[in-house]
């Protein structure tokens, strides 16, 4: 394939789990594909969440992530299509679990998901990576490949706190690992309108970080919940319910702040 586009990589982290990371990975990518753009999803969590949300619910030992990372695959050779025009995966697997035990006497091991994205830079205006629910060498992995880090979270007290220790660990990989690194955005994900404790939260947010949050929120909504379960991103399981539209509204936000993104 030709390498004829500027490649931006973004890693979305949080070390929490169950804040809409996975949920944010799938229908961002979409929607990025649904407008044009070229895409990568890297699925970089164990649990493979992000594949099968794609409609990837197995795949050849010689087709995911795990084989790029133990036995030098070309990335290019593991990479799947999705239903969605414009849409690839990266797919994950169970096996990831090992990597990190695996990789430990490695020299570099923090940068091995940087040289498997090598190979295929300048394929894709945008390569997503969803990094798993934890701190370890998986994400360490995801954030020293990427350009940036966009951080989904729920707005609740226990968030603040997990929040102050992820941004300690992206300013550690920025010092040591990737210079480059800067934080994308947060997004405020499952958020309830009703809740008074989610407008304490958020307002707390937006006054510590200001215009590096979103304005867009993604609501709390039962079929963004129900949608990977039958292998779809929620554009193409229901454009119209108020999940969808957030993430319309989401990639347009995410376009206009990446304007100079070929």
């Amino acid at each position: 394939m030709a390498v004829d586009r500027k490649t931006k990589i973004i890693a979305l982290a949080n070390q929490k789990g169950g804040v809409g990371k996975t949920t944010t990975a799938l229908n961002l990518s979409a929607v990025l594909a649904s407008k044009g753009k070229k895409v990568l999803l890297v699925d970089s969590d164990p649990q493979g969440n992000a594949s099968s949300g794609v409609g990837v619910f197995k795949t050849d030992s010689d087709k995911h992530l795990y084989n790029c990372y133990m036995n030098d695959s070309d990335a290019n050779d593991s990479i799947q299509s999705t239903n969605l025009k414009n849409l690839s995966i990266l797919a994950g697997s169970i096996d990831l679990v090992g990597v990190e035990i695996e990789l430990i006497s490695l020299k570099n091991r923090e940068k091995k998901l940087k040289s498997i994205l090598r190979s295929v830079h300048g394929q894709y205006h945008y390569i997503i990576i969803d990094c798993p629910p934890s701190l370890g060498l998986l994400t360490i992995n995801g954030l020293t490949a990427a350009d940036s880090v966009l951080i989904p979270m729920q707005c609740e007290y226990f968030a603040l706190e997990g929040l102050a220790q992820l941004i300690a660990t992206i300013r550690k990989v920025k010092k040591s690992l990737n210079r480059g690194l800067y934080i994308e955005g947060l997004l405020m994900s499952m958020y309830d309108r009703r809740n008074r404790l989610t407008h304490q939260v958020a307002g707390e947010i937006s006054q510590h970080f200001g215009d590096q949050v979103f304005k867009t929120v993604i609501p709390r909504n039962v079929r963004l919940s129900e949608s990977p379960s039958h292998g779809k991103t929620i554009i193409e399981y229901d454009k119209n319910c108020p999940g969808a539209k957030a993430f319309i509204k989401l990639g347009n936000e995410f376009l206009r702040r990446n304007r100079k993104t070929q």
